[in-house]
């Protein structure tokens, strides 16, 4: 790695502008952004549905940007935060993999600068204040059995998914069931993700609503007087954090939602401070292209003010056989026909791509076990559809093994300016936003609603927050809400079971299926492969 500080010196950054944690890590103050005009073009990674086999869209991002830098790009990636949950879960991190990484990986994976953590103490910190309003005069007059704000961790835990607080007696507080989501569902980490600078964080924070009266009318986090010590807990997570990859290139790493359960991108602040010192930004957003893309368009574009000029479609052979049919076990045994069988997910998310008006390179992630006849078929098929592709070896090669794709994506993004047609109207009701999504993206036949879904959008169309953006809770596992639907599912229907506000950070949340805003752990976490030398070395066995 080099000193974070040469880092910043290749973008220009001021290093009067620069606060080191470390010699590898370092946050950006914000005027080192703010006022600074965009010199740069935004790309955008996504992929077709994940499978157990893996896609690997972070270790193209990464390789994506070096293979750029080889070619003489000034380049920059943008990412995500990884979560503790799924670092000690089934994943095991989110820095990329091989050759293409962000590092110092074990400090992204684990801690990094504090922002989850602070995230966390902010969230926990309204739930507190809630809970002590509610024992105390409660001026607010909130409503203990309409109180809709949980606590949060940053740690896959179902046991805490729905608990009862406030046991014990007179002095212990109000007994009440409540639970816990995971920190990358909460407001909080969605508002640190959208809000365009301090000011605006605060607007954001005083409208979170954490439940409401018997008349039916909401209490906000203002209300409370929460903001501004929940504003001061975040004050140094809201400075975009610049690390750099394996090749040294530089990485904004910042924030962290989930795009099944949230909406999926990095910050709205790191992509700008990327695009004010980079020429070409890769940035990703999570899951399939009809998850995380789509939030990334409808809800982070618009409140972000930008546009990609170039999407990558990430997919894998794998992936294609698991689409076409083959057990995840059998996906390195050579099967053209799967391969066929497979192509229709990945042509419903180029669909999907074509209806934002964005020109698209198809990215194949290349496995050891992918045949010259596999490629060689799905190269054809994408010469078929008249659409560009290269393999990508980033994982093996690093930069090197993405120079064929970075030529691709430096010659669309040279004919294109950033531009996205939305997919649906603000002004529409939550009904119709809903189902523009489940048709357009998901390909559903149509939505059905449960009870408590029905008076959950009557309640928030009454309140007037009919017009906000729709941020759909749903399986990353299938186009569908129902994750043992691979493929490309046809005439289905997406149940909604509930919608959430999130009036802070400005959409609402329709939540499908068997979704949950809480993950658990598999039989045998990834917890039990960690370990620490008595060098101080993390290692995983």
């Amino acid at each position: 790695m080099r000193p974070i500080l040469e880092i910043a010196r290749s973008l220009g950054l001021d290093p009067a502008h620069v606060e080191p944690y470390g010699n590898w890590k370092a946050k950006l103050a914000l005027p080192s952004f703010q006022d600074r005009p965009r010199r740069g073009k935004l790309v955008l990674v996504s992929a077709i549905t994940p499978t157990p086999a893996g896609e690997g869209k972070t270790t193209i991002s990464v390789g994506l940007a070096q293979g750029l830098a080889k070619i003489g790009v000034k380049s920059a990636v943008a990412l995500r935060e990884p979560s503790l949950g799924p670092t000690f879960g089934m994943k095991g991190g989110g820095a990329g993999g091989g050759a293409s990484e962000v590092v110092p990986v074990d400090d992204i994976n684990m801690h990094f600068n504090g922002d989850f953590h602070a995230v966390s103490s902010a969230h926990n910190l309204l739930a507190a204040l809630v809970d002590n309003a509610l024992h105390h005069d409660n001026a607010s007059g909130l409503n203990a059995r309409h109180v809709s704000w949980k606590r949060v961790v940053d740690m896959n835990d179902r046991a805490l998914r729905d608990i009862v607080i406030g046991l014990g007696g007179r002095t212990e507080g109000i007994p009440r069931e409540t639970g816990f989501d995971i920190t990358a569902a909460s407001e909080v980490m969605a508002i640190l993700c959208l809000a365009d600078g301090i000011a605006d964080l605060k607007a954001r924070l005083g409208r979170i609503v954490v439940g409401y009266r018997t008349d039916g009318s909401p209490v906000t986090a203002a209300d409370l007087k929460a903001v501004g010590a929940m504003a001061a807990l975040l004050r140094d997570a809201v400075k975009p954090n610049l690390v750099q990859t394996t090749e040294g290139v530089p990485a904004f790493v910042h924030g962290g939602p989930f795009a099944n359960i949230a909406h999926g991108t990095n910050t709205i602040a790191a992509t700008k401070a990327a695009l004010a010192y980079a020429d070409v930004v890769v940035t990703e957003a999570g899951f399939a292209f009809e998850l995380g893309a789509e939030k990334f368009f409808d809800i982070n574009c618009r409140y972000g003010g930008f546009a990609p000029a170039c999407t990558v479609l990430v997919v894998t052979i794998r992936a294609l056989k698991m689409h076409g049919g083959v057990r995840v076990a059998d996906v390195n045994q050579p099967d053209v026909r799967a391969m066929l069988r497979g192509f229709s997910n990945m042509e419903k998310h180029l669909e999907n791509i074509a209806k934002f008006e964005q020109p698209c390179v198809v990215a194949i992630n290349h496995f050891p076990a992918d045949t010259a006849e596999e490629v060689e078929t799905l190269h054809k098929h994408c010469d078929a559809m008249g659409l560009a592709s290269a393999v990508s070896r980033g994982f093996a090669e690093g930069g090197k093994g993405c120079t064929e794709l970075a030529e691709l994506v430096r010659e669309h993004v040279a004919k294109s300016e950033p531009h996205f047609k939305p997919l649906y109207d603000w002004d529409l009701s939550i009904e119709d936003k809903i189902r523009t999504v489940a048709r357009e993206m998901y390909g559903a036949q149509a939505v059905d609603y449960t009870t408590r879904a029905k008076r959950d959008r009557d309640h928030l169309e009454r309140l007037g927050f009919g017009k906000l953006p729709v941020c759909i809770a749903k399986t990353q596992q299938s186009l569908s809400d129902n994750p043992t639907l691979l493929g490309r599912p046809k005439d289905f229907l997406v149940t909604v079971r509930e919608i959430q506000l999130a009036a802070g950070a400005g959409f609402v949340i329709p939540i499908t299926g068997e979704i949950l805003r809480m993950p658990g752990l598999p039989k045998e976490p990834l917890a039990a492969k960690f370990d620490l030398t008595n060098e101080g070395d993390v290692v995983k066995y």
